[in-house]
């Protein structure tokens, strides 16, 4: 026998009556595509067990046949025949029974049996049903997650190098999996999108002023003052000859050469002194016409629509469309070369600081009760919603996989796994019917003698 592996829309009773399959003779077929070695051995025990079931019967038959015959010559073989009598009408009404689960007793169309095959579609809706009922409650999930607390199991594993090592090892193999599912032309098409976005299209004049008002308020920028008041003094100190020399170069030809020289080396002195001066007073004029420029400069920014559009045209110069795809290029390049070789190279600093990281979440998911709690209750939240959610459409898959699954081989399928079981209920009853056919032979004998 075999699984249809294809949905079917026939329904069990429209389909003719076909003759009781191998296993009613006390044989099995598993050579179907929805079976393996397991059901194979499977379809051996409940072959054996079918032999076992039907030896009694026929043992109780014979035992039945020679007792009727002997019971005249020998009165005690009346009981046994008793017994034999009982077995076997025990045995047959079990193995009625049992058989009209799954099948019609002897190929007849007897009503009620064959229950699997003709209500396959029902069973399925009403174990969907049960499973939704009694295993997708909401609050019986919570509390089973609950008394597991997950995030003390989490976290014993997490903590360990093993833990660690395949979560980094997982999340290697999601990251490339990841970039080899994107297409380059579209991840740097949604980076140009969001620089042009969040970068370009919104004037930078009133945000630049605004931040550098916040900094020329708080002075941040006198240190860079200072640096280049230091620069300039620097190289005035280094530079007497250029100066000298252009001083000499832009004097009239008629004036004397030491006059010249005279005049650099005034102008040298001057310029020296100027920067020396600058730069040991904080509170020097320079000083402050810088700073006013500068509060100036950031107020226009904000206020005056002719600065505005001035950085908008600086804007323009400086990211033009093929800066912009440049620079989406360049951008994804970098980041999915780097993600890739860190997460190649199980030295990479990436890759030791994330499963370090991953070791401390899972020693603090130990040793942490609150962070422990509040991530068992996360857990059970988000689990909670599934199952509120989701929980027809799960059980649904019960009952729409059943309904797929063609009616005898379904029947065949179900009697594979729970066959061998459901013969020992042929078993118990012989059994049961011989003692009970003894008992009434045996209370009958004694009160009518």
């Amino acid at each position: 026998m075999h699984v249809n592996s294809e949905p079917t829309t026939q329904e069990a009773p429209a389909q003719p009556a076909r003759p009781a399959p191998k296993e009613a003779q006390g044989g099995a077929t598993v050579a179907g595509r929805g079976f393996g070695a397991g059901d194979a051995e499977k379809a051996a025990a409940l072959r054996r067990m079918k032999f076992v079931a039907l030896a009694l019967l026929v043992a109780m038959a014979v035992i039945f046949v020679i007792a009727f015959a002997l019971q005249e010559e020998y009165p005690w073989l009346q009981y046994v025949r008793a017994a034999a009598e009982g077995g076997m009408v025990g045995a047959l009404a079990d193995w009625f029974a049992v058989t009209a689960l799954f099948k019609y007793p002897m190929g007849i169309k007897i009503p009620h049996t064959a229950i699997i095959p003709r209500r396959k579609d029902q069973i399925g809706a009403s174990l969907g049903e049960f499973v939704e009922t009694n295993f997708l409650s909401e609050q019986v999930v919570q509390d089973k997650l609950a008394s597991v607390n997950i995030a003390r199991r989490a976290g014993q594993w997490l903590a360990t190098p093993h833990g660690a090592d395949r979560v980094a090892k997982e999340g290697a193999a999601l990251i490339r999996g990841t970039f080899k599912v994107l297409n380059d032309d579209d991840v740097q098409a949604v980076i140009e999108g969001m620089v042009r976005k969040h970068l370009l299209t919104p004037p930078w004049g009133p945000p630049v002023g605004r931040m550098a008002e916040r900094i020329f308020h708080d002075g941040h920028h006198h240190k860079l003052v200072d640096l280049l008041v230091d620069r300039a003094a620097d190289w005035v100190d280094d530079n007497h000859e250029t100066v000298s020399r252009l001083v000499s170069d832009r004097s009239p030809t008629w004036v004397p050469q030491f006059l010249d020289g005279l005049v650099g080396d005034k102008v040298y002195v001057e310029m020296l002194k100027f920067v020396r001066a600058v730069q040991a007073d904080p509170n020097h004029q320079v000083r402050q016409s810088i700073d006013k420029y500068l509060n100036d400069l950031a107020q226009d920014l904000q206020h005056d629509p002719a600065m505005i559009a001035r950085a908008e045209d600086i804007k323009a110069q400086v990211l033009g469309d093929p800066e912009v795809r440049e620079l989406a290029s360049r951008t994804w390049g970098t980041v999915k070369n780097a993600l890739l070789g860190a997460v190649d190279d199980p030295d990479s600093e990436l890759t030791i600081k994330f499963k370090a990281a991953v070791r401390d979440f899972g020693s603090r998911l130990v040793n942490d009760p609150e962070l422990a709690g509040k991530v068992n209750a996360w857990i059970g939240d988000a689990a909670g919603y599934l199952v509120r959610t989701y929980r027809s459409d799960i059980a649904g898959v019960i009952t729409d996989t059943v309904a797929r699954w063609d009616a005898e081989e379904t029947s065949q399928k179900i009697e594979l796994q729970v066959g061998k079981d459901l013969q020992f209920i042929r078993i118990n009853g012989t059994v049961v019917g011989s003692l009970a056919g003894l008992a009434i032979f045996t209370v009958a004998h004694l009160i009518f003698g």
